[in-house]
């Protein structure tokens, strides 16, 4: 086992990833202080989920598949790119708008729809190709059986699971939902700021097999 696949090399390298500030972790931040904790987690699972799709396909060899086929990989960059400019859309307008919110009125999204936007998020970003496809291919041998490709799924599914929902757990705690009504115009406009610069980036980038 030890000689086919580098656990804690792929450990160390998913949690800098997963860890990591971007689109995911904002969008779950941004959610839990907002929607509150259900709603946070229920994104975060959807993003988990996301993640172990990702995972799984990388582990399947569809990742190579993918990026030897560039339409396909062009086709999720512009779809990913896309959706992190709407959420930027939705973040500034948010931030743009004089509403007021009370920590008893944040409560109202559907967990469903935020799972789905959380699944949709991750599974529309093209980095997480790239990201999972690179991981295998650092750390498992070529003559690795399925039993240690379905250890570093179980493994990398687990640290995220742990991460993205402490994330949620984190910023749906009451300080922090507090300070997000008092400066909520604030934190939309740097969700927004930093939701468009992500799908930018997405748009920019020259993603090569």
């Amino acid at each position: 086992m030890v000689a086919q696949i580098n656990l804690p090399l792929i450990l160390a390298a998913a949690l800098l990833a997963v860890a990591s500030p971007g689109p995911a972790t904002l969008a779950i931040a941004g959610t839990s202080m907002s929607n509150g904790r259900l709603i946070g987690l229920a994104m975060a699972s959807g993003v988990t989920t996301g993640s172990l799709i990702w995972s799984i396909a990388a582990g399947c060899g569809l990742s190579a598949l993918m990026l030897a086929n560039a339409w396909a990989l062009e086709a999720i960059r512009y779809f990913g790119a896309a959706y992190l400019l709407y959420l930027a859309f939705k973040s500034g307008h948010s931030a743009l708008s004089r509403k007021s919110l009370t920590p008893q009125g944040l409560a109202m999204a559907s967990p469903t729809r935020a799972y789905a936007k959380g699944l949709a998020l991750h599974l529309t970003n093209p980095k997480a190709i790239l990201f999972f496809g690179s991981l295998y291919s650092f750390g498992v041998s070529a003559s690795a059986s399925f039993g240690d490709i379905a250890e570093i799924v179980a493994a990398v599914g687990a640290q995220s699971f742990l991460i993205l929902h402490g994330y949620a757990l984190l910023f749906s705690s009451a300080p922090i939902v507090r300070g997000y009504v008092r400066a909520r115009r604030w934190f939309e406009g740097a969700f927004a700021v930093a939701f468009g610069l992500a799908g930018l980036k997405i748009l920019s980038a020259k993603f090569q097999s």
